[in-house]
């Protein structure tokens, strides 16, 4: 177990507090889990109850008088707390309940420290604010983004707020996107930290205003701090009036990637 206790540094509990969520992800790995039905298709398991449970005791060792807001449990603590943390203790649950080890564990402290832990890449993503790094076998390691790997991935999860106006399914038919990105469909906010990394070109999601969520605070936090442009898909700023996310290694990506979501031709195809 990672001993919380002894750390004051925010950025060195979230990273404590990820890495510890990711233990009990890796542990859990290929068991018959028991289920918790969301309704529409989604659903929890049994290792994304446990390791937010290991989280928050990380969370409230170091940190008892702060507020967290649970993927699975909802809040505890004042929901109008100064401090509050944000926890999705396994993103990518369909993943890794048919195998996929395509899985995050996102822990940030709103408007604060982050980190996304890899349990299987054994990685852990992080950011004070000031600049963004991955950790792995003790060293830690600067996060530059770059768009050479001409990879973007998008989110094709429902629901779909902006349709018909715009659909990301739609954006990987269009000539421009064919001729420049190759699309990836990784089903996981994983994809924001490989961003930050230079994994990849870029990612789009639809949706509302997502600085707030459990699934995206960190990956935004991420992405932000390694220098990416992080808007709406309507351009608009994240946090603010932005919805949905384009978030690009540089500019000229991010406005590349924009001026086709922009196009008649990639929002209105189906219409």
């Amino acid at each position: 177990m990672i001993d919380s206790c002894a750390y004051t540094d925010d950025t060195e509990v979230a990273i404590a507090a990820a890495r510890a969520g990711a233990e009990v992800v890796r542990a859990m790995y290929g068991r018959r889990l028991a289920r918790v039905d969301k309704g529409a298709g989604d659903f929890a398991t049994a290792a994304d109850v446990e390791a937010e449970r290991t989280i928050l005791g990380v969370i409230r060792a170091a940190r008892p008088g702060d507020g967290v807001l649970g993927e699975e449990g909802g809040q505890r603590g004042e929901a109008g707390a100064a401090r509050q943390w944000l926890v999705d203790p396994l993103c990518g649950t369909l993943n890794y309940a048919v195998g996929s080890m395509l899985v995050a564990v996102n822990v940030a402290l709103r408007d604060g420290a982050a980190a996304v832990a890899d349990p299987f890449g054994e990685e852990t993503f992080f950011t004070g604010g000031d600049g963004a790094w991955v950790r792995r076998d003790g060293v830690d390691t600067r996060l530059t983004p770059t768009s050479s790997t001409g990879l973007v991935d998008v989110n094709l999860d429902p629901p779909f707020p902006s349709a018909p106006v715009f659909r990301a399914v739609d954006l990987l038919a269009h000539p421009e996107f064919v001729a420049r990105f190759r699309p990836r469909v990784v089903s996981t906010t994983l994809a924001l930290a490989w961003v930050a990394a230079g994994r990849r070109a870029a990612y789009v999601t639809d949706g509302g205003d997502l600085s707030g969520s459990v699934h995206f605070a960190a990956g935004i936090a991420l992405c932000r701090a390694a220098g990416c442009v992080v808007t709406g898909i309507d351009g608009a700023p994240v946090p603010g009036a932005g919805r949905g996310l384009v978030v690009a290694a540089d500019a000229d990506t991010h406005g590349l990637v924009m001026s086709m979501i922009r196009d008649r031709g990639a929002g209105t195809c189906g219409r």
